[in-house]
């Protein structure tokens, strides 16, 4: 019975998010089975959670639009997530439901759930915002090197600010619903560590590409937004941006996982 109310309710509210815009066709299918394990297997305080990441990255994604569209030929997707991004960014969380189902006396599924979401929020807002700092970032293997905005890799103290805002604001419900307080500082971390980690792929391994026609390195392919066929240039060419948010959700539970068992 509960699995049969987590499917409608993540339908309901997939199919509210695919009206908004917020998701395609393949992204509203795809946050419907997400949405059912978390309802179904977790319950309410797991759903809520993923509800706070979900709403609050949306939004962002769709705030200061106007002032991010000179931005768009960057990013190798738009604000309209599809199943590659919502398995990207909450696939590991959803099998930490899993796990919590199997061992549902172990803190181990909530904490790497958390963190998890705690990650790819805190990516997302400093993805949003730092793109707003008015002055270029740095890229992360070397920060006396300024590079474009939006370019992946590139850091700033505002968007790191931003990142860490994002994953308080993962961390802090994450502590409320289970009356735990030490979750607060730990989740905040290390989705902060993994959000910089999420930069630290873009700079090196993330598959990047450069369009000739604009003259511009860009995470589009097989076309740039002008039309243009894009090359690889470095990185590896499966690791997409969808793997890479995959991977920092990884490395933030991980590392909260492991501050837990060696407490």
């Amino acid at each position: 019975m509960q699995l049969l109310l987590g499917f409608i309710f993540a339908s309901i509210i997939a199919y509210i998010a695919f009206r908004a815009h917020s998701l395609n066709p393949s992204g509203a299918i795809a946050a419907t089975l997400v949405g059912t394990i978390v309802f179904g297997l977790g319950g309410l305080q797991w759903a809520i959670l993923l509800m706070v990441f979900f709403v609050t990255s949306s939004a962002l994604s769709r705030a200061f639009k106007t002032r991010k569209q000179s931005l768009n030929e960057k990013f190798s997707k738009g604000h309209e997530r599809d199943a590659g991004q919502v398995f990207g960014n909450g696939g590991l969380a959803t099998a930490f439901v899993l796990v919590h189902a199997l061992y549902p006396e172990s803190i181990a599924g909530w904490v790497g759930f958390a963190a998890a979401l705690a990650a790819v929020n805190a990516d997302t807002w400093a993805t949003e915002l730092g793109v707003l700092n008015p002055t270029p970032p740095r890229l992360i293997t070397d920060l006396k090197k300024r590079v474009e905005k939006g370019t992946s890799g590139g850091v700033s103290l505002f968007g790191t600010l931003a990142s860490l805002t994002g994953a308080a604001v993962i961390a802090l419900p994450a502590s409320l619903l289970t009356d735990n307080w030490s979750l607060l500082p730990l989740i905040t971390l290390a989705g902060l560590a993994g959000s910089l980690f999420d930069s630290f792929l873009g700079a090196t391994v993330q598959a990047m590409y450069y369009c000739p026609a604009d003259q511009k390195e860009t995470e589009k392919h097989p076309l740039h937004t002008c039309g243009a066929q894009t090359v690889r240039i470095r990185g590896w060419k499966w690791l997409d941006n969808d793997w890479v948010n995959f991977a920092c959700s990884a490395a933030a539970a991980a590392m909260a996982l492991l501050s837990v068992l060696f407490h």
